[in-house]
């Protein structure tokens, strides 16, 4: 089953320059909190804010939750002492470094070699931290299946549309919502080919912010479309908008109950006891092996959502 990895459904943006909402954010149900030290916090803040996620990462309860930080892109002069002095100040309890615009797969391998060399000086289990890639411009699009290829740390790819918007010229202020002056979702094309370099590489896919943050329904019909396409979660940028992702990126109940009774249905079928079938029905369907793939995907995803079934297989008497 591709992708599975620590559940992704939201991901929420915490800026490294405030204690409280560092603090706040471990009580949040969110599945993954990135603590930021790039756009979220201004240029005079960020060696604070460095203190700030290490003490954070070190005193915090983050039970439950993915512990990411977010360092500066590679174009600036920040990023190498993000790097060092948050790995070295509290690499045992970080999960992964977000890379933000990601323009090849250069850059992914700077991270990984810089992340080993540390790992290797304070003895940390090498390879053990990983790496989230972040698209956002067009070279990085252009160039994402190298991306995604270019570490065995790469456990995600991030669409981030604000500085992709900007960087191709788009016409909008809006982040994350349809243009009314484009006739379909200007955004599908993106989200598809991360999707696919994803995908490719066993990688998840995640969805960027919404910048709207009091408009609920309005980040769930967003989070909806790349939810329907397979993406693993979206960024939430507001306590408010946690309950909406987690809800959008995992399967409804009735879906989550279906998956788990064909690969039950298909597992007694093929087996001698259920006559070695490859094709039966289940009620009115049809499963064969293509079903059985298609249900691995949304079992995967209900059980990283921590979901339980309500419906049993019961075989047929023969």
């Amino acid at each position: 089953m591709a992708a599975v990895g620590r559940p992704r459904r939201s991901c929420l943006a915490v800026p490294g320059s405030s204690v409280k909402m560092l603090g706040k954010a471990q009580g949040l149900p969110a599945d993954q909190v990135f603590l930021d030290l790039e756009d979220a916090v201004a240029p005079l803040a960020k060696p604070d804010a460095r203190k700030n996620i290490v003490a954070a990462l070190n005193e915090g309860d983050w039970a439950g939750k993915t512990r990411v930080v977010r360092v500066n892109d590679l174009t600036t002069s920040w990023t190498y002492r993000d790097v060092i002095e948050v790995v070295e100040g509290a690499g045992a309890n970080l999960d992964c470094i977000m890379l933000p615009k990601v323009q090849n797969a250069g850059q992914v391998q700077w991270l990984d070699l810089t992340l080993t060399q540390i790992e290797k000086t304070l003895g940390l289990p090498v390879g053990r931290i990983g790496i989230e890639a972040q698209i956002e411009n067009a070279a990085g699009l252009v160039n994402v299946d190298a991306i995604a290829a270019a570490s065995p740390r790469v456990e995600t790819i991030i669409f981030g549309p604000a500085d992709f918007m900007a960087s191709i010229n788009m016409k909008s202020l809006v982040v994350g919502a349809l243009i009314p002056d484009y006739p379909g979702d200007p955004y599908h094309y993106i989200l598809m080919r991360i999707l696919m370099a994803a995908r490719m590489h066993d990688k998840q896919a995640i969805d960027g912010p919404f910048l709207q943050i009091r408009d609920v329904d309005a980040f769930r019909e967003v989070a909806k479309r790349s939810a329907a396409l397979g993406f693993d979660g979206k960024w939430v940028l507001h306590p408010g908008q946690i309950d909406a992702a987690n809800e959008v990126y995992a399967p409804a109940q009735a879906d989550y109950d279906h998956a788990e009774l064909i690969l039950d249905a298909y597992e007694h079928y093929t087996s001698e006891a259920g006559g070695r079938l490859g094709a039966v029905m289940l009620g009115d369907e049809m499963i064969d092996e293509a079903s059985r793939k298609m249900a691995l995907v949304i079992s995967a995803k209900g059980r990283a959502a921590g979901m339980t079934r309500t419906s049993t297989f019961t075989p047929p008497e023969r």
